[in-house]
């Protein structure tokens, strides 16, 4: 993965994106506790930055604010020319997710739904935004490039997938053909080359992989299908699939 933060120290990139895998791991292994903590361990790496970037001197490692919440409303003082995202967006952003992590508690007692998760979903997505912001605009791309950056840098190594080093295999037989498809292009960010998905599944006949799975997928919008580079990636909707249905049974 290049240096995706500009001027920013390769050291402070690598926490905040490390802060970042560790969210999406927890929350994609249902531990939702663990993913509001972190939430805040990644609010302090991005105020850091964003603090570095206003005063042009960045340290090599993030540090704590003795009081976050004024902290980042500081921010509002950096002159105009740093932009609104630097000096208001960014920083409100993180005091929310700051604040998830120590105010709202975890394992709540009383009332009729559980939070944990709730705040897990909410703690992911801003998690997810504050980093394609940063990216957006120390990397000088779209906020929709930057989307696909972080979707790059996600690590999904899950215990279903056993990668030999030349092939992967999804160690559950049980689950549907379907279901071993959904879950291969989970495990890869990247499209993933249909002969590739056929030889990983055994599948004995291509043109009926093709018709029963691949193109059945890509109607109900699980995966994107590309029938002209013969490619397949896994949609939003597919991932959630995934993860409601396949992984808490297996």
């Amino acid at each position: 993965m290049p240096h995706l933060l500009g001027s920013v120290p390769e050291s402070l990139e690598d926490e905040l994106f490390a802060k970042y895998r560790e969210i999406e791991r927890n929350f994609r292994e249902r531990r939702w506790e663990p993913a509001e903590l972190n939430g805040g361990k990644l609010s302090e790496v991005a105020y850091t930055i964003l603090r570095g970037h206003v005063e042009g001197t960045f340290p090599d490692k993030a540090t704590k604010p003795s009081n976050f919440y004024d902290a980042c409303l500081g921010l509002s003082k950096a002159p105009e020319s740093f932009g609104k995202s630097v000096r208001i967006q960014l920083p409100r952003i993180l005091v929310a997710l700051y604040e998830i992590r120590n105010n709202r508690n975890v394992g709540h007692i009383g009332g009729d739904v559980d939070p944990n998760h709730m705040d897990a979903v909410c703690v992911l997505h801003m998690a997810k935004w504050v980093v394609s912001e940063l990216i957006r605009i120390f990397h000088g791309v779209t906020l929709a490039q930057a989307s696909d950056l972080v979707e790059a840098l996600s690590e999904r190594e899950i215990p279903l997938v056993w990668d030999t080093g030349s092939i992967k295999r999804v160690l559950n037989t049980s689950l549907t053909m379907m279901e071993k498809t959904l879950v291969l292009l989970y495990s890869d960010s990247s499209p993933i080359p249909e002969q590739s998905l056929i030889k990983s599944l055994e599948h004995s006949n291509s043109s009926v992989y093709r018709r029963d799975i691949l193109r059945k997928a890509h109607k109900q919008r699980l995966i994107e299908y590309d029938p002209t580079t013969k490619t397949a990636r896994i949609s939003p909707l597919g991932s959630a699939r995934v993860e409601s249905d396949i992984l808490p049974k297996v």
